[in-house]
């Protein structure tokens, strides 16, 4: 967890809200994309068993800058995850847990007055540092949810009337369990919208949970990250370049089309009420750029765009009642809409 120091508005330094220009610099000093994204991967699988799905997906926020929403039953390496990605990146970590009586305060900090100098100095909250999680965020208000929504779109918050930029790389994980309601807030669109991805978890295979127990056997222990001995990876002008190989993907205007179709189809099936926005159309075309980097190709493919569809919107769209009660979900509906487009060739 970060130390987060008393300071006054007028000595808050400016935080990098946007990635370092590199002058000269060719991605050969840290390695393409793709050997980085699998040295990532490599220091993941240190502490997580399986989860390949979760831990590409991580890799895909942090080559985008988008946040991430973890849906999975306890248990299931979700916040282990989150603590793995933040060793690696070698950033500041913080870890909120969201329950009902969580204040808007708790989360962005506050000016406390200090009688000696008889100012007002800003107590920074744990939203000031790199890598956020929120845990169980279903569980407090709406009204403490909406306190995540500038910093998650603007790279920003606002205390008191006072504008004060976030780190980069900022990264907001958060985590929701999806069989216990009670207790719970359903997280509203907007916030929904704000999380490039949601990465659905399921229980380990066989193999995998006896490969768990091997492990504890062999002295690791998910509180202690040093039993399974990381090395941090990644500096800040490091990823800055690695994001902007990403930018350089290439994506031919027939897959551009293919990615608008497969959006449309999600608005005009009969079991929707809601369907992807303009701005999800975005997302899966920013996604599927990464993935194709990460991948190794400097161009996107249907494929690609078909392995970004399920966690870019899935939670964007709003399944209707009857059609619910139906047994249609959100997923079943995206891949009805995927069968229906015509895939370029």
């Amino acid at each position: 967890m970060s130390d987060f120091e008393n300071v006054s508005p007028a000595s808050v330094p400016p935080a990098v809200s946007a990635p370092p220009v590199l002058s000269g610099d060719s991605v050969e000093a840290v390695g393409t994309v793709q050997q980085v994204a699998e040295r990532i991967s490599e220091e993941m699988h240190k502490a997580i068993v399986g989860q390949h799905e979760l831990i590409e997906m991580l890799i895909v926020a942090l080559l985008t800058g988008g946040h991430v929403l973890l849906e999975g039953v306890p248990g299931t390496a979700k916040t282990l995850a989150i603590r793995t990605l933040a060793r690696i990146l070698n950033v500041s970590f913080a870890r909120i847990q969201f329950t009902p009586d969580l204040m808007p305060s708790d989360i962005l900090g506050t000016n406390v007055f200090d009688p000696r100098s008889g100012q007002f100095n800003l107590k920074r909250g744990p939203i000031f540092a790199g890598l956020v999680l929120a845990d169980e965020i279903n569980r407090t208000p709406p009204k403490t949810q909406s306190a995540l929504l500038e910093a998650m779109e603007e790279r920003r918050v606002t205390i008191d009337g006072v504008s004060y930029d976030l780190p980069f790389p900022f990264l907001v994980c958060a985590t929701q369990n999806p069989v216990e309601f009670e207790g719970t807030y359903p997280l509203p669109e907007a916030q929904l919208d704000r999380f490039m991805l949601m990465v659905k978890i399921g229980y380990p295979s066989l193999e995998e949970e006896e490969e768990i127990l091997a492990r504890v056997l062999e002295g690791f222990r998910a509180q202690d990250l040093d039993t399974a001995n990381i090395t941090p990876l990644l500096s800040v002008e490091e990823l800055g370049q690695l994001r902007a190989e990403v930018e350089r993907v290439r994506v031919e205007p027939a897959v551009r089309r293919y990615v608008v179709q497969v959006a449309r189809a999600t608005r005009d099936n009969r079991h929707t009420l809601l369907g992807a926005s303009p701005r999800a159309v975005i997302t899966l075309f920013t996604v599927a750029r990464a993935l194709a980097a990460i991948r190794g190709r400097d161009f996107v493919t249907p494929d690609d765009v078909k392995d970004a569809a399920l966690p870019v919107l899935r939670h964007r769209l709003m399944v209707r009642p009857e059609s619910e009660l139906e047994g249609f979900t959100s997923d079943r509906v995206l891949e009805a809409a995927l069968q229906a487009v015509e895939v370029p060739r």
